[in-house]
């Protein structure tokens, strides 16, 4: 019976190391998109291509499955509650900047039950060496067995303890065990493991741990603060990596379809043109001829497919109809922009970055000059990190100050938004530009003999 079970074990590691590819999981979902551990912020990371999201978990004191990374949960809703401290009916008071409110893993699963194509990670948040019970984990595999999530779900944690116990009570589930340290790789654990979740930084230290690994029939994740530097993603996708967990998992999906050859996916999403003026069209993203076809400001389009071309995201929105990708907006909605619409900018500092795309990756040399007005053509982005469009090219909303809000109604609509939107990043003072001398016409008459004398002379 037990090597029946090993077998079993070993026999669905190798169908999942087969077929899963390279795997995106969005590391608590799309949080630089919306607020961590959010039904909008999962959704996002799910419409960004993730195949994963990933949730960490603890129990509130009356035993309720808590979605939180934090033990205080005052970072994430600016009220100091200590989840192991508070009965859940406390907890789900707490709201986020987005209006959600903290969340349950029944509540979780119950929202997702019917959606098969949505599939989480989960961590347990839990030291066995000062938590001797094995409650956290009982109660997630029981609300698992529930939902009927077995094949929706990978386990992964720094814990050996409660990985062990998880391929007890959960004996056919994908598990992966966290890593920061070479030391913390062992023979006791990795017979228990599907996968193994290391650290970027030992990766880049010792590649030789991959196919180490692959050779144990072992899945190889990576994780990090991950940022959307090219070099970072293009060395990790060479190293033949499975899959990676990431706060961008936009940029991994693109990487993702880089990697694959795919350059075509659904997305069948309503998007909204925020440009000032009228944009052409284009019959495909491959040739890019103008059609005599435009979309106008503030025109609803709906966003069948995505494809990649040289790099750029372009968007089809009818049949032989695409636009380019940065200037559609699946995330922000008119009220999100009201406020900021007719207003202008102006950089806060003298090296305020300037980019091509409003994506990271797309940063040029140049940057926004100083003590200039500059008008705001375009956005792009989500409530949360916002992206303007002006002449001189995509400029993050933090790195400036919102200029023209000096009357009542401007303040009514920005009141209006929700936290999340609420840019404070204001210019309250009218900008006073530096005086330019203007010679009066004798002035000038006079400089010009001058010139006229000089030219004699020569």
């Amino acid at each position: 019976m037990q090597f029946k079970r090993y077998f079993l074990l070993v026999f669905f590691s190798l169908i999942f190391f087969i077929n899963s590819g390279f795997t995106i999981v969005g590391h608590r979902g799309d949080p630089v998109k919306y607020p961590e551990e959010t039904i909008q912020s999962d959704n996002s990371a799910f419409k960004s291509g993730a195949d994963y999201v990933e949730l960490d978990l603890q129990l509130s004191k009356d035993g309720v499955l808590v979605i939180t990374h934090d033990d205080d949960l005052y970072r994430v809703t600016h009220t100091h509650a200590i989840v192991s401290q508070n009965n859940f009916n406390t907890l789900k008071e707490l709201k986020y900047d987005n209006g959600e409110h903290v969340m349950s893993l029944d509540e979780l699963f119950d929202h997702y039950k019917n959606k098969p194509n949505t599939k989480f990670v989960l961590e347990t948040k839990v030291d066995h060496s000062v938590d001797d019970s094995y409650e956290l984990e009982d109660k997630i595999a029981q609300v698992v067995k529930k939902y009927h999530m077995e094949n929706r779900i990978m386990i992964h944690s720094f814990s050996n303890a409660s990985l062990f116990h998880f391929r007890k009570i959960l004996p056919n589930s994908y598990l992966i065990l966290i890593v920061g340290s070479l030391k913390r790789i062992n023979f006791s654990i990795l017979p228990q493991v599907n996968a193994v979740n290391v650290s970027s930084d030992i990766i880049q230290e010792h590649p030789f741990l991959i196919s180490w690994l692959h050779k144990l029939n072992k899945q190889v994740y990576v994780w990090a603060e991950m940022d959307e530097s090219p070099s970072l993603w293009h060395w990790l996708i060479n190293k033949n990596v499975d899959g990676v967990v990431t706060n961008f998992p936009a940029t991994g999906f693109k990487y993702k379809l880089a990697k694959s050859g795919t350059e075509k996916y659904a997305i069948n999403q309503t998007g909204i043109y925020f440009g000032k003026r009228k944009t052409n069209t284009m019959m495909n993203p491959y040739v890019r001829i103008k059609e005599n076809t435009y979309v106008f400001p503030n025109q609803k389009l709906n966003i069948m497919y995505g494809v990649r071309a040289d790099d750029n995201l372009y968007y089809q929105i009818a049949e032989k109809t695409f636009i380019s990708a940065e200037f559609v907006s699946l995330d922000l909605t008119k009220r999100d922009i009201a406020p900021y619409e007719n207003k202008q900018i102006i950089a806060k500092t003298n090296n305020v970055a300037i980019y091509n795309l409003p994506e990271n990756q797309s940063k040029t040399q140049k940057t926004l000059p100083t003590n200039k007005l500059f008008k705001i053509l375009n956005f792009n982005g989500s409530p949360k990190k916002l992206w303007l469009y002006t002449n001189q090219g995509w400029i993050k909303a933090e790195d400036v100050l919102f200029y023209g809000f000096f009357d009542k109604l401007s303040f009514k609509q920005y009141k209006s938004l929700p936290h999340i939107s609420q840019y404070t990043n204001i210019s309250l003072a009218k900008l006073i530009l530096p005086k330019v001398k203007t010679n009066s016409y004798l002035e000038n008459i006079s400089a010009l003999d001058k010139i006229c004398n000089y030219k004699t002379l020569l």
